[in-house]
């Protein structure tokens, strides 16, 4: 079993920035990728906002390219998501998964609010 337990969201207003965190309790290099997605309520699916590999491959939905960065401290065994340029659109809650290609994990989310 792998724990993720995650933080940073919270309530910010139309260009402003956060940065989500994600401690994981096995090593984040043990996983064949690890990234995070999101939800609204009336959505029936996550959608990808990025994820990196194992080897440093990273991809990012298309609504969030070029204002978000993921990265990872692998000594920490954290994963990080920096948001700049929020937008009332990426208001969601936001999970922290990872894969270990037999099976997968996601933590127990983090709202994210954008609003004047």
């Amino acid at each position: 079993q792998v724990q993720l337990v995650e933080s940073g969201g919270g309530l910010v207003h139309p260009g402003g920035s956060l940065r989500l965190s994600c401690v994981s309790s096995r090593s984040v290099l043990s996983f064949s990728a690890v990234g995070w997605y999101r939800q609204v309520p009336e959505a029936s699916s996550r959608e990808l906002v990025a994820t990196i590999t194992r080897g440093d491959t990273i991809r990012y939905g298309d609504s969030v390219k070029g204002r978000f960065t993921i990265s990872r401290d692998n000594l920490q065994n954290t994963l990080y998501l920096q948001m700049d340029n929020l937008k009332p659109d990426d208001t969601a809650v936001y999970y922290c998964h990872v894969d270990q290609g037999y099976s997968e994990y996601w933590g127990q989310g983090t709202q994210v609010t954008v609003s004047s």
